[in-house]
C-alpha cells in the first residue's frame, strides 16, 4: 500500500492523522496528531514557522483537540523536523538523548542563517545549500531544545491510547526515534524510511538502520507514516531495506576496488530507482559506509557531504 500523495492533512482513522509535504524532498518532511478526548500528541514541527503554522492551522481546523498541543515529539534533530518548536513552546517536548544533544549541538537556525548569508564564499556547498533551501523562510526561527529526554523506550499516555516511543538511533541521525501506537496498528517512523526519495545517512552505520527497519517490521501495525513521501506499509519499508542492503553492498565493492567516495557515488548503479528524488544522496551512504571500514570516529563533516552532493548535481 501506497497511499496518494497530497498535501496537507490525512485522517489516518481513530483520532490519529498525518500532515505531508510533497513532494517529499529537502525540507519537504512529514508530521503527525495523535488525539484522544481533549488532550493531543504532535509527531514533528516542520522547517519553517510558515509551514509549521500552516500545518497547526489544519490540525486545528479538523481537530478540536490540536487546539493546544499538549506533547510534542521530536523524532530527530534535524532542522526539517524541530525548527517550527517554538510555536508549541508550552508543550512538553520530549526526544530522545541523543536528538536532544544534536539539536544543541548540530546546525543551529542562526548558524544555517549565517551560512545562507555566506554563501558564496563556500563554492559547492554554498551554492548547493542555496539550491535546497530556495523554497523556504528560515527567518525568525528560534531554536527551542526538547524539555524531556530518554533512551530506550518510553509509554505515554494521550487520553484514552496508549503511545510508545522507542529509541532506535543511531541510523539516519544519532537519535531516531519511532512513535507507536499500538491499539491502532499505526506507526510514525519519520527519517527511518524514505518513500520515494534516496536518503541521507547522517550517523550510520547502514546495518544500523537496516536492523531498525526490522524492528519496524516486527511490531503488529499496517500504517506506516514517513518522514517523506506517501504513507505506506510494510511492504514499502521492505522496499526501502532492500534499497539499504543495495547501496551498502554496492559501497563496500566500490571500497573494495579502492574508488573513493566521488568516484563511488558515481560508479554505483542507481537505475532501478531513477524515479526517486534526491539521487545525489548516494554520497552520503557511500561516506558512512567507507568511515565504517576505515574504522573512523566521529561524526562526518556535513559541510564536506554537501559539496559532494553539490558536485553531483552541478
Amino acid at each position: 500500500m501506497t497511499t496518494s500523495f497530497t498535501k496537507g492533512l490525512t485522517d489516518v482513522g481513530n483520532g490519529i492523522y498525518a500532515y505531508l509535504q510533497p513532494n517529499g524532498s529537502w525540507g519537504w518532511s512529514n508530521a503527525g496528531l495523535i488525539a484522544s478526548g481533549s488532550t493531543s500528541l504532535l509527531v514533528d514541527t516542520l522547517w519553517t514557522l510558515a509551514q509549521t503554522q500552516e500545518m497547526l492551522d489544519a490540525m486545528r481546523a479538523a481537530v478540536p483537540a490540536a487546539a493546544s498541543v499538549d506533547i510534542l515529539v521530536n523524532s530527530h534533530a534535524d532542522g526539517d523536523h524541530t525548527y517550527g518548536n517554538q510555536l508549541v513552546r508550552g508543550a512538553q517536548i520530549i526526544a530522545t538523548e541523543r536528538a536532544a544533544e544534536d539539536m544543541a549541538a548540530d546546525l543551529t537556525p542562526e548558524q544555517l542563517r549565517t551560512i545562507l548569508a555566506n554563501a558564496d564564499d563556500l563554492g559547492t556547498a554554498g551554492r548547493f545549500l542555496q539550491r535546497i533551501t530556495a523554497p523556504f523562510d528560515l527567518a525568525g526561527i528560534e531554536l527551542v531544545l526538547p524539555t524531556e529526554t530518554f533512551t530506550g523506550r518510553r509509554t505515554l499516555r494521550v487520553g484514552d491510547k496508549t503511545v510508545e516511543l522507542i529509541d532506535l538511533g543511531a541510523a539516519h541521525s544519532r537519535g531516531d526515534l519511532i512513535v507507536l501506537v499500538p491499539e491502532d496498528r499505526v506507526v510514525f517512523v519519520a527519517d527511518l524510511l524514505f518513500v520515494g526519495g534516496h536518503a541521507p545517512v547522517w550517523a550510520g552505520p547502514i546495518a544500523n538502520w537496516t536492523r531498525a527497519c526490522d524492528v519496524i517490521l516486527d511490531l503488529d501495525v499496517d500504517v506506516i507514516v514517513p518522514g517523506h513521501g506517501p504513507i505506506t506499509d510494510k511492504a514499502g519499508l521492505r522496499a526501502f531495506r532492500a534499497y539499504l542492503d543495495y547501496v551498502e553492498t554496492e559501497a563496500t565493492r566500490m571500497h573494495e576496488r579502492g574508488l573513493d567516495v566521488m568516484a563511488a557515488a558515481r560508479a554505483i548503479d542507481l537505475s532501478a530507482y531513477s524515479h526517486w528524488t534526491d539521487a545525489e544522496r548516494i554520497v552520503t551512504a557511500v561516506d558512512s559506509t567507507y568511515r565504517q571500514l576505515d574504522g573512523a570516529t566521529g561524526p562526518s563533516d556535513r559541510l564536506a557531504l554537501f559539496a559532494q552532493m553539490g558536485e553531483l548535481v552541478d
